[in-house]
């Protein structure tokens, strides 16, 4: 079996929990062979833990090691298009992070240089590859004319589950400069794709690339790209978002927002006319939280309900063992970066809503 040399850029909260861990426990597929951070005692101390010589400040400078073949880009998502044309200039499969970018025109150069090389391109979405959603994707099959869908995603902060479970190292190391150029990054990005909008909408683009993405995007593969945006509302400057979406036939309503309850209740539920299915998703912060697939079903007077837990693997997993393939065996990852640009036409058709 070949181990894939990964180099992984950025080493926050999802590196520490999620990533670093799967890869290792991956061992036969992966070796984590270079690991790049702004910071350096976090870099030393990610160094030390997972016995990597190879360390970064730099992903420039990453992204031309030689032994490398993929690259895990985990930074900010405003750096995330810097890192990923580094990468596949030189000849690395990409792994990166939802969102993949904030702007048409940066999806746009990555597709372009992808193109031109031989490299795979992969967006993160984990949510896609569970494998109680990939069970809905076939039951849906069966599910007849579909009457209405809910999509939900109102969660609290992340630290309420973090702070509970996992043991994140931060360093209070990082220059005042990078912060900055960050800062500028995000409102350039963000005035580049709204212009002068008020700052409420702004907030719901940050949330739709945030969190959103992920509902929308699971969204689109289970039941399509709607028509149109039939309404959007949003409210405590941009906290929380409604949505509704004509379908051919149905309509479907998108939910989503934060607060500060500590619960995550985020889930897909479409309804046929007899038998309806439901996906239920935990907190990706605690791993092996089982996804769930509900499915009711009515038999002349009978109404029956099962719950189905595929396995324990967690998505992240799957995800990995999937973008493996696609380096080792070929194939079109079904999150590409082309698909990406659809999440991005439907922020679009959100915010034209709104405003």
């Amino acid at each position: 079996m070949k181990q894939v040399k990964t180099g992984v850029i950025g080493l926050g909260e999802v590196a520490q929990i999620i990533h670093l861990p799967i890869l290792e426990s991956l061992s036969d597929q992966f070796k984590i062979a270079a690991l790049c951070d702004i910071s350096p005692q976090l870099l030393d101390w990610a160094g030390q833990k997972y016995g990597v010589q190879n360390l970064y400040s730099e992903a420039n400078h990453l992204v031309r090691q030689k032994d490398l073949d993929a690259v895990f880009i985990l930074n900010s998502s405003e750096f995330h298009t810097q890192c990923a044309l580094a990468a596949i200039e030189y000849g690395k499969h990409v792994l990166i992070e939802k969102p993949m970018v904030l702007t048409m025109s940066d999806a746009e150069a990555i597709i372009a240089a992808k193109n031109k090389s031989q490299v795979q391109v992969m967006v993160g979405y984990m949510r896609r590859f569970a494998p109680a959603f990939m069970q809905a994707m076939q039951e849906i099959q069966t599910l007849g004319k579909i009457q209405y869908v809910k999509i939900r995603d109102i969660i609290g902060p992340n630290h309420f589950f973090i702070d509970q479970t996992a043991n994140v190292h931060r360093f209070d190391d990082v220059p005042d400069s990078a912060k900055q150029q960050r800062h500028q990054l995000l409102q350039n990005m963000i005035q580049e794709t709204l212009g002068d909008a008020p700052p409420a909408i702004k907030n719901v683009y940050s949330m739709l690339c945030g969190l959103g993405c992920h509902d929308l995007s699971a969204m689109r593969e289970l039941i399509g790209m709607p028509r149109r945006v039939v309404s959007a509302s949003q409210w405590n400057e941009g906290r929380f978002l409604v949505v509704v979406f004509e379908y051919d036939g149905f309509y479907a309503t998108f939910e989503m927002g934060g607060d500060a309850h500590g619960r995550f209740d985020a889930h897909i539920e479409v309804l046929g006319s007899n038998k309806q299915l439901k996906v239920q998703y935990n907190t990706p912060y605690i791993r092996h939280l089982p996804t769930t697939l509900t499915i009711g079903e009515t038999h002349q007077d009978s109404y029956q309900e099962t719950v189905a837990r595929p396995t324990f693997k967690d998505p992240y997993t799957v995800e990995l063992e999937y973008f493996y393939d696609l380096i080792t065996k070929g194939g079109t990852p079904k999150t590409s970066p082309e698909d990406y640009q659809d999440d991005l036409r439907l922020f679009k058709m959100i915010i034209e809503a709104l405003m």
